[in-house]
């Protein structure tokens, strides 16, 4: 069965806060109009004709450059890179860095997983919850850009080996943002610059293929001429918000972006992005999914390398980011099994609407 054509209404996890006693809504919009008032770094000139990367950093977000302190170096460096600042419907209205794209600040977490809910003492167990809802209590954490409503734009690509096995990366640990996790092949941001910015979908789906194309090889080390453009497939786009941390989060318009080479790809990951990286069946997923319920419920686990092959260790504690767990639950698998089927796929490719997902 074909996955649910996108819908305003869909709704796979939620990120909601307790409204302030003058407010119905937890949740702004931003536009052209109001982005300037509302996150001032946000730069609204046009994109840069260079590919020089300007911060948009400015005083005033002095405590997100506090909140960097201890950090890998290198990861701090790359927090500068300038995002493109979209509207709910993905139309550019400007630039910000990562850093305050990534802005969240909540000072009080609260978890609910179905009936369960109550205060975190670590701020990541958050992401131990299944489904996804986050509760964010005190009015303080309103004064984060992405609770002010801050967009930006992403992409996530999934390659698949001539077996069809999908190549699935675990999180450096020197990452800001959902270190050690396991998520899809690849997953960044369009910078604000000509080449990976666009006004339409198909300039804006150009432009983030070519983001693809840079970051697979920073990551993984992959050549480019390994990864032509034409091998790329738009899928959708998704629109979902997710917290890493008290500090730090995601809120993003999301490209899927479907990659087959059609050949083996050379690797040589970039220890400082990617920890490990392995190509698994879509048996050996599911097996590694399992294994990650297991360890959130303090389950003994099975060698996954049982099953599958897929060389899993018992002592390895799996976690998933959450936008991987979203696409898989919702539109992966599904995707996965049609993947010889050309008159299926090329139903499931190029949708225009967005999909909703908080």
């Amino acid at each position: 069965m074909a996955p649910p054509p996108p819908s305003a209404t869909t709704t796979v996890t939620t990120m909601v806060a307790d409204p302030p006693a003058s407010s119905t809504s937890s949740s702004r919009t931003l536009n052209a109009h109001n982005v300037i008032r509302l996150v001032p770094e946000v730069d609204t000139r046009p994109t840069s004709t260079t590919t020089d990367q300007q911060t948009t950093t400015q005083e005033d977000d002095a405590a997100a450059q506090d909140a960097l302190a201890g950090y890998d170096a290198e990861q701090i460096r790359l927090m500068e890179e300038v995002c493109i600042v979209t509207d709910e419907e993905d139309r550019p209205i400007g630039s910000a860095s990562k850093k305050v794209c990534m802005w969240l600040h909540a000072t009080d977490l609260i978890y609910r997983s179905g009936a369960a809910s109550g205060h975190v003492d670590e701020p990541r167990a958050i992401l131990k919850t299944t489904p996804l809802t986050i509760v964010m209590r005190n009015a303080g954490h309103l004064n984060s850009n992405i609770e002010k409503g801050l967009l930006h734009r992403a992409f996530s690509v999934f390659l698949f080996d001539p077996q069809n096995r999908l190549l699935v990366q675990q999180r450096a640990s020197e990452k800001i943002t959902f270190p050690d996790m396991w998520t899809n092949t690849c997953c960044s941001h369009p910078l604000s610059v000509p080449t990976e910015t666009g006004n339409n979908l198909p300039t804006s789906t150009a432009g983030a293929i070519r983001a693809a194309q840079r970051k697979l090889n920073h990551e993984l080390g992959i050549p480019i001429s390994q990864i032509p453009a034409d091998k790329f497939e738009f899928l959708t786009r998704i629109h979902y918000k997710a917290a890493s941390c008290e500090t730090w989060g995601e809120h993003e318009i999301d490209y899927i972006l479907l990659l087959r080479p059609g050949r083996e790809v050379t690797l040589d990951l970039n220890e400082n992005e990617v920890r490990d990286a392995r190509f698994v069946s879509m048996d050996g997923l599911r097996e590694m999914f399992r294994q990650g319920e297991l360890d959130r419920n303090g389950e003994v686990k099975v060698d996954g390398a049982a099953a599958n092959g897929e060389g899993l260790q018992k002592s390895e504690p799996l976690k998933f980011t959450p936008w991987f767990r979203l696409i898989c639950e919702g539109m992966l698998f599904q995707w996965w099994e049609r993947l010889d089927d050309p008159e299926a796929m090329a139903k499931l490719k190029g949708e225009t609407g967005i999909r909703r997902m908080c």
